[in-house]
């Protein structure tokens, strides 16, 4: 930790201290202090506006619950320490440009970075924001990546009828993506039925799905068979919420599978319909780019298609409550159990 007041200002030598926020056990986090380096050539040195938290994933880092085979796999790209612990862990930072390159010094920034006050990385790994994307939606600008990807892997079409499970950041995000194509019949379905404002935001139905947040149970599933969905998106999180994907794909439906259970076990009803009605089930992660448009697009080309579905302003309804930075030890836990489905936001001095 260093004395209040001392963050954000360069040395004699140019150099600059910074904070950021470390998990050092589970579910106990501080502040810890690093010097940072001059900028060098096609370096930057970022001062950040706003951060945001990735609840389903950033939950099971603050909880210490990612799984020992994934240690190296779910690095984030500027990850500090390691899995479990101590880990500075994040990749959702919105900033201006100070110091170095003098073509990005005073730009407004995204950049793939754990919460830290500031931070120097190479201009490769910034995403210059467009005026038409404000600096708090911007912050949704990994997640939007991930649905993006999601919707690439799927291989949607127009006309389909597709399904969305589990209305939260990432689900509604690729409902925006979905409301979007010509023809598509959407239809969310989520536990909590407040979210059904989200479905009449992107001008899907809305059902209220008795499984997701309990342990698969076939009979409950079963009550939604006979729901005959081309496509099915999957991000709820709770294994109950696959089940009631395999219940709702028609025949030769597919699923795609968003959800990052960490180290909790899943359990799923093959038994019933899966071999009957040839469904498949197909991960969706965005480390790389779908295997549909990887000779064609490279992460900046995705991340600048990402800035264009973000010129929306239905996705303002996905941004969450606010916390200081400087309070962000003390309350992150409490803010993660009561995120409500929303992108939740930790603003820098």
């Amino acid at each position: 930790m260093i004395p209040e007041g001392t963050g954000n200002v360069p040395d004699m030598a140019g150099q600059s201290t910074a904070r950021a926020l470390w998990t050092i056990a589970p579910r106990f986090c501080e502040l810890r202090s690093e010097t940072l380096p001059v900028p060098g050539p096609g370096m930057v040195r970022v001062r950040t506006l706003i951060s945001g938290i990735s609840g389903g994933t950033e939950s099971l880092v603050f909880a210490g619950k990612v799984p020992t085979s994934e240690f190296e796999r779910m690095r984030a790209p500027f990850q500090a320490g390691h899995f479990p612990f101590p880990v500075k862990y994040g990749y959702a930072a919105v900033g201006m440009v100070e110091d170095g390159d003098a073509d990005w010094v005073g730009a407004r920034v995204f950049a793939l970075y754990p919460h830290q006050d500031q931070f120097v990385v190479p201009v490769a790994a910034l995403t210059r924001l467009p005026d038409a994307v404000p600096t708090d939606r911007a912050v949704l600008s990994a997640n939007m990546e991930t649905a993006l990807n999601a919707v690439w892997d799927a291989g949607l079409a127009p006309g389909e009828r597709v399904a969305v499970i589990g209305a939260g950041v990432v689900g509604s995000l690729i409902a925006a993506i979905v409301s979007r194509m010509p023809g598509t019949e959407l239809t969310l379905f989520d536990t909590d039925a407040a979210r059904a404002s989200r479905a009449d935001l992107f001008g899907a139905a809305f059902v209220h799905s008795p499984v997701g947040e309990r342990e698969t149970q076939a009979s409950d599933a079963g009550d939604l068979a006979g729901a005959d969905f081309d496509c099915v998106f999957h991000t709820s999180g709770h294994g109950g919420g696959l089940a009631t994907a395999l219940a709702i794909a028609g025949f030769e439906g597919r699923i795609i599978e968003l959800s990052w259970y960490g180290t909790a076990p899943v359990t799923l009803p093959l038994g019933q319909a899966f071999h009957s009605r040839r469904l498949s089930i197909m991960s969706s992660q965005v480390g790389v780019v779908a295997p549909s448009r990887r000779g064609r697009f490279d992460y900046k080309r995705r991340m600048a298609v990402v800035q264009r579905l973000l010129d929306d302003t239905r996705l303002d309804a996905l941004l969450g409550a606010s916390i200081e930075f400087e309070t962000l030890p003390a309350k992150i836990g409490a803010m993660l159990a009561q995120r409500g489905g929303l992108c939740l936001l930790v603003r820098y001095p």
